[in-house]
């Protein structure tokens, strides 16, 4: 296929993500107080609104993040459909699986940070505020950015076991590799636990970055029994002299 045919290709499916994510917004709009409600049930105080505009981006950017959030498996097959051209007749057959547990990873990020993470940081952060003699009064925009950014942070991060399997099952990489380059592995989850983390506190990145190394060694894990296997010297001349 000509390089045009690959963006036609791309054009196509990020309509279909476009549009199925427009479809998701639009289900979130209609549950959008349902929403507010349970993400503010971890924050045991009243939410108050500061500007006329406020509460009213408040629900248009969680009803963004739902229908983002409900367009995940769309999202995955499309990804999968672009590049599954390339791919073995056997690595095809992952499609489903893949689909599946990218969905269940992202899933179980959203519950973990929503009933571990996001409850045990308030608790801190609200906590050390008070016992230095301060009355908490919490914005409902800057509270929904803080749990928003939690909440696809750990979604996202649940994903890296099964990134780094889909890589090594490509040939991308190997689990050898990949232990030797744990101190830099270290460094880059730091990184990115600084990035990704709402708040620029130590206590809230140590929550992000300790996720992050216990799944890139379960990516290690996942690369040593499912990663593609290497072909010996002998089997690859032999295939050579049969070519």
């Amino acid at each position: 296929m000509p390089i045009t045919g690959h963006l036609g290709e791309l054009r196509s499916r990020l309509f279909k993500v476009i549009w199925t994510a427009l479809g998701g917004m639009i289900l979130a709009y209609a549950g959008s107080d349902t929403l507010i409600g349970w993400l503010k049930r971890p924050l045991p105080t009243d939410l108050y609104f500061f500007s006329p505009t406020e509460a009213f981006w408040v629900t248009m950017k969680v009803t963004f993040f739902a229908g983002l959030f409900l367009s995940i498996p769309v999202i995955l097959y499309q990804l999968w459909r672009f590049v599954s051209p390339g791919l073995l007749p056997q690595e095809r057959r992952l499609a489903l699986p893949i689909m599946l547990a990218g969905t269940l990873f992202f899933v179980l990020g959203l519950l973990f940070c929503y009933f571990i993470v996001t409850p045990f940081a308030l608790q801190f952060l609200v906590g050390f505020g008070v016992q230095q003699g301060l009355k908490p009064v919490f914005s409902i925009g800057l509270y929904m950015d803080f749990v928003l950014k939690f909440l696809l942070a750990f979604g996202v991060i649940f994903e890296l076991p099964l990134a780094v399997t889909i890589l090594a099952k490509l040939g991308l990489v190997t689990p050898q590799f990949l232990a030797r380059q744990r101190r830099y592995a270290v460094l880059v989850n730091a990184i990115l636990a600084a990035v990704l983390t709402p708040t620029s506190d130590i206590f809230n990145m140590m929550l992000m970055m300790v996720p992050l190394m216990i799944f890139y060694e379960l990516g290690i894990l996942g690369a040593r029994f499912f990663g593609r296997r290497p072909v010996s010297t002998g089997a690859a001349e032999e295939a050579g002299r049969t070519a």
